[in-house]
């Protein structure tokens, strides 16, 4: 019987726990009644040894136990998930008017302000990241050219140096070998130049250090009126006026730039149809169109054009409905019609320095420099074979060929800037001084030069154009952000 309640015993629990048993009962040989069962097991692959029935059973029991608190556990959760569900019907039911509704609209306003900031603060980064990258390429360029500046003086220096001393010797040995009466006339002729002065020194380096050649034409246009045509009006300078401010640049790239009206406009342009070039940056290639003076000085372009290639520095024109500008890092000229926008003509400039060689004192790379004049469409610039003194060729503006060409006794980077009226080239003596000159002409009808002062006023202290305009007779120039023209006055013959 123990045996029978033992096997039951297990089997019963076995069952109460899922297992699957067999119960069964036969007469043995005595015609005894005898109860079995089978309990199938993957482990046990016969019957357990007598003794591991109690610790089968007691495994079970601990499974049993371990069930039992897993069971409760999960209850006791479930009552708690129970009670907060039923504080947020609660709540919910009273229309968000409880603390812990208004608690959490306060957290989250809270929350959607400080993302508010977050958002605002990212985007005044994002502005101040590109604002200094912009100065940054400012500064960069400003130091190549500082640093070209500081390169060309020291050659302008050494070279003076030297001129100096040249023309030192040469007057010693001219007095040891001259009568004593012609001496001292020499002496005196050389004084009233004052040796030291610096005027003078400026004036031999730019007028006989490097001679005229004449290995280009020199010989006048018979195109070319003289001085004091009646026919054009044309004269030479004798006076320029206060700058009249037009507008002021609004970002860092308008530090330099040029702005300009067509001399002889073609539709459907007019001669009050302006244009600006911001000329700070690598990639320049925006020019801004205005229909008119009003729009231009409140600062609403009518168009944008965007060049197929970027343009270098500010000697650029606009003639006959066509800009023509220099090609970055390139001796070439394009010609760019507005109209159409496209590039209808391109030619190089022969030997023609670019990028650096042989730009005005202030730099910018203004080695290739376009002007219109009476004359019609001319360029400025140097060459190694010239050693730096100004060439001055008339193009013509359909082909852009070259037409005349004059190599002057004027050093260009000696010379802030230049512009042309009538046929003759004038320079300016300092792009920063206020009280700077137009120092000195060149007239391609008779091959001579001359100097002069003329008053300029660098009204802002960095003037990096000027540019004439035949038909409204004023010179147009950019002066350190400022867009501003000079009235000028001519003499008559």
């Amino acid at each position: 019987m123990l045996v029978v309640w033992l096997l039951l015993s297990v089997g019963l629990t076995r069952a109460a726990l899922g297992s699957t048993a067999h119960l069964r009962r036969a007469n043995d040989r005595n015609s005894r009644c005898i109860y079995s069962f089978v309990v199938p097991s993957p482990n046990e692959a016969s019957c357990p040894e007598p003794g591991q029935e109690t610790s089968a059973m007691w495994e079970l029991q601990r499974e049993s136990k371990a069930q039992r608190s897993e069971l409760e556990s999960a209850k006791a959760r479930l009552s708690l998930l129970e009670n907060l569900v039923t504080q947020l019907h609660v709540a919910l039911g009273a229309g968000g008017s409880s603390a812990s509704t208004v608690e959490l609209q306060r957290e989250l306003d809270r929350l959607r302000m400080e993302r508010a900031q977050q958002e605002s603060q990212v985007s005044r980064l994002e502005a101040a990241y590109s604002t200094l990258g912009q100065e940054k390429s400012f500064l960069e360029e400003e130091k190549r050219r500082l640093e070209q500046e500081k390169a060309e003086l020291g050659r302008r220096l050494e070279s003076s140096t030297q001129e100096i001393a040249r023309l030192r010797a040469s007057q010693r040995h001219q007095v040891s070998e001259a009568p004593a009466q012609d001496s001292q006339q020499g002496s005196q002729e050389v004084s009233k130049w004052d040796l030291e002065s610096f005027d003078y020194q400026e004036l031999k380096s730019e007028l006989t250090e490097v001679p005229a050649s004449s290995d280009f034409e020199e010989h006048p246009s018979p195109s070319h009126p003289a001085t004091g045509d009646t026919a054009t009006g044309c004269g030479q300078l004798v006076w320029v006026g206060e700058p009249v401010t037009f507008r002021r640049a609004e970002t860092i790239a308008g530090k330099y730039g040029v702005w300009m009206r067509d001399p002889e406009p073609v539709p459907p342009y007019t001669r009050e149809t302006t244009w600006r070039v911001d000329a700070i940056g690598t990639d320049i290639r925006q020019v801004f169109e205005y229909d008119d003076s009003d729009q231009f000085m409140k600062g609403y372009p009518s168009k944008v054009h965007i060049l197929p290639w970027s343009l270098e520095s500010t000697g650029a024109v606009v003639y006959r409905g066509s800009l023509y500008f220099q090609r970055r890092k390139s001796r070439t000229v394009a010609k760019y019609d507005l109209k159409t926008e496209t590039i209808t003509v391109q030619k190089d400039i022969p030997s023609a320095g670019y990028h650096g060689q042989f730009p005005y004192s202030w730099g910018g790379y203004t080695d290739i420099d376009l002007a219109v004049d009476e004359m019609g469409l001319w360029v400025t610039y140097s060459t190694d074979k010239a050693k730096g003194a100004i060439i001055l060729s008339k193009l013509d503006p359909e082909t852009l060929e070259v037409e005349q060409t004059w190599k002057t006794n004027i050093r260009k980077q000696a010379v802030a800037n230049s512009f042309m009226i009538c046929g003759t080239l004038y320079t300016i003596s300092s792009y920063s001084a206020p009280d700077a000159t137009v120092n000195f002409s060149y007239h391609t009808a008779t091959n001579t030069s001359e100097p002069l002062s003329i008053r300029f006023e660098n009204r802002y202290g960095y003037s990096s154009t000027v540019d004439y305009n035949p038909t409204e007779r004023k010179l147009f120039a950019w002066d350190n952000f400022n867009m501003v023209t000079y009235d000028i006055r001519l003499s008559r013959i």
